[in-house]
C-alpha cells in the first residue's frame, strides 16, 4: 500500500473492535459511500467546464452508489438494519483543514477539495485492506478486498486531476502537507467500530 504515502498504518486489533458491531461498521460503510458519491457530484457541479473531470467523476459517483447498494444488500441480507447517518470526525477534521488552507482561488478550490477526497479515498482504502486481512467473517473478507482495489482507483483518480488542473500550484508539496496532517489526527482514531472510527 505504499502508494498511498500514509506515514500511519492502521492497528490490526481495530478489527476486533469493528467484529464486536457489525451492524455499526456497515451503516457507518454505506453512509461513507453516499457521501463520496455526494462529493464527487459538488466537485462535479462547481468545475463542470472540464470535461474529462466531469466524465470520470460521473462514473466515480456512480460507483460510489453502486458500492451503496452492495453494503446495503449485505445489511438486508443478515437481517440488520441501515441506521441513521453517522457523523464522521475524521472526515470532518479533513473538511476544517481544507477550508484553512484555500487561498481562495477557483483552482486552489479545486485543488484542494480533490486532495481531501484522495485523502478520505486513500485512508478508506488502508481500512478496507486491514479488514480484508484480519477480519474472520469470510464474506466481508472478499467483499472489503475487492472494494479496496476500488477506492485505490479512487485516490488515483482525485491525485491525478489536482496534477492535471493544479495550474500553479506545487501539487506535490501540497500532498505532502496533507499527509502530514492526516497523520496528526489519525492518532486520535482507530478505536471506534466505524471505517474511520
Amino acid at each position: 500500500m505504499s502508494i498511498l504515502r500514509l506515514k500511519l498504518p492502521t492497528d490490526p486489533r481495530w478489527v476486533n473492535i469493528v467484529e464486536k458491531n457489525i451492524e455499526e461498521i456497515l451503516t457507518d460503510h454505506a453512509w461513507c459511500e453516499q457521501k463520496a458519491a455526494t462529493n464527487a457530484i459538488t466537485i462535479i457541479t462547481h468545475n463542470s467546464e472540464h470535461q474529462d473531470l466531469v466524465q470520470d467523476l460521473l462514473a466515480l459517483a456512480k460507483e460510489e452508489i453502486d458500492h451503496f447498494e452492495q453494503v446495503h444488500n449485505i445489511i438486508i441480507k443478515r437481517g440488520l438494519k441501515l441506521g441513521r447517518e453517522r457523523k464522521d470526525d475524521y472526515v470532518n477534521e479533513l473538511y476544517l483543514y481544507m477550508k484553512r488552507s484555500n487561498t481562495g482561488s477557483r483552482v486552489s478550490g479545486l485543488v484542494e477539495r480533490l486532495l481531501f477526497s484522495a485523502m478520505i479515498e486513500a485512508r478508506s482504502c488502508e481500512r478496507f485492506k486491514v479488514l480484508s486481512e484480519n477480519i474472520e467473517d469470510e464474506e466481508l473478507a472478499t467483499f472489503y478486498r475487492d472494494l479496496m482495489e476500488s477506492e485505490a482507483g479512487h485516490y488515483t483518480t482525485f491525485i491525478s486531476y489536482a496534477r492535471k488542473y493544479g495550474e500553479g500550484i506545487d501539487v506535490e508539496k501540497r500532498w505532502r502537507e496533507w499527509l502530514d496532517f492526516e497523520a496528526s489526527i489519525i492518532t486520535n482514531y482507530g478505536k471506534g467500530e466505524t471505517v474511520h472510527g
